[in-house]
């Protein structure tokens, strides 16, 4: 009766899958780059075998790809977006199935914004109301909670807007409307690409275990250089020249003087969180906007620069600044890494004592 009663009705077409979101820089990330010197760069660690549960993702991955000849690499990379977004929300109940990507379709969008039934599963009854659903399982129904159909629906949306790069980037930021997710996904569609792996998910401690340095929580301790302001980050003491890490696997998105952190690199990581290396004596050499670096690369060398115009240096004693920074849809907030840097030293030391054992 639906269909007899709404026979006269235009099919709604298919429209932005989210609110939009300004795209919010922190305050971090605003000075224009400067080349400072140069230094050597350290040898990137060596990465551990891949977890079952990536390879089985990236497989559904491929088949989509083989259907729609969308890159496997936007599908996961918009996957690991999605994840990233979406980490806060309760988890599923224990009656809902069990799910390997985290890509979610607003019901809405799923069904069609005029269809009464908002958890419709008739693919005919989605379509005639302009959803996006499809059934890509063949179980005969579009279930919003099955990867393969969500996936799979995801793929045939890009694949309308044509299969160049500028052509799925142009579908990617239709979906989301916002500038934001278009660049992240492409940052973890080129990580993903460099390594053909979904296990890109490590992480390094961010000063080699060899040099000395010394750290405490400073998260919130009052600054007054330009003006009275909380310290957003963790400072680790170390000499002047000692290696700076990255501690992911990431995309360096901004290289250059900050005039409270001198010179920085901004790096952000596959779990959508910005990493802010600041008050370096100079960067690695070659290291340029856009690189892809991994746990344990040399990113730069600890100095004492910043709190002035681009070269000021000496005003504090030497050490790395380092803050992290999320993406939570409409702004990056500041949250305290020294948790994460205990946590990353500790399994520094026992990934250090079980290679000593080995030999």
């Amino acid at each position: 009766m639906r269909f007899l009663c709404l026979c006269l009705t235009i099919p709604l077409l298919l429209t932005s899958m989210l609110y939009p979101y300004d795209n919010s820089v922190s305050a971090a990330q605003a000075i224009t780059p400067a080349p400072p010197p140069q230094q050597k760069a350290a040898k990137p660690e060596t990465k551990p075998p891949s977890d079952p549960i990536y390879e089985e993702r990236k497989q559904l991955f491929l088949r989509l790809e083989g259907l729609y000849g969308v890159p496997w690499t936007y599908l996961a990379a918009i996957d690991q977006y999605e994840r990233t977004m979406t980490r806060k929300k309760k988890k599923a109940d224990s009656g809902e199935p069990k799910r390997i990507t985290a890509i979610t379709i607003p019901p809405a969008s799923w069904s069609g914004y005029l269809n009464p039934e908002m958890d419709d599963v008739d693919e005919p009854s989605i379509s005639f109301f302009g959803g996006m659903g499809m059934d890509g399982s063949g179980d005969g129904k579009a279930d919003q909670q099955n990867d393969t159909d969500v996936v799979t629906s995801i793929a045939r949306y890009l694949s309308e807007f044509g299969f160049t790069e500028d052509d799925i980037r142009i579908g990617i930021w239709t979906y989301y409307k916002r500038d934001r997710a278009v660049k992240t996904i492409e940052q973890f569609k080129r990580v993903f690409e460099k390594y053909q792996t979904l296990d890109v998910m490590n992480h390094s401690f961010i000063v080699p275990r060899r040099y000395n340095y010394s750290y405490r929580s400073t998260w919130g301790d009052p600054r007054g250089w330009g003006g009275r302001r909380i310290h957003e980050g963790t400072d680790i003491f170390a000499d002047y020249g000692t290696p700076v890490l990255s501690t992911g696997y990431g995309v360096v998105e901004i290289m250059g003087w900050n005039r409270y952190g001198g010179w920085r690199v901004g790096v952000r990581d596959m779990d959508n969180v910005y990493h802010y290396y600041a008050h370096l004596a100079s960067f690695r050499k070659g290291l340029k906007v856009g690189d892809i670096v991994e746990p344990g690369q040399v990113v730069g060398y600890v100095g004492s620069s910043g709190y002035g115009k681009p070269g000021t240096s000496g005003k504090f004693p030497p050490h790395l600044h380092y803050g992290m920074y999320r993406d939570v849809g409409h702004a990056e907030w500041a949250f305290d890494p020294y948790p994460h840097l205990k946590n990353w030293e500790r399994q520094s030391i026992r990934s250090a004592q079980k290679k000593k054992k080995k030999k």
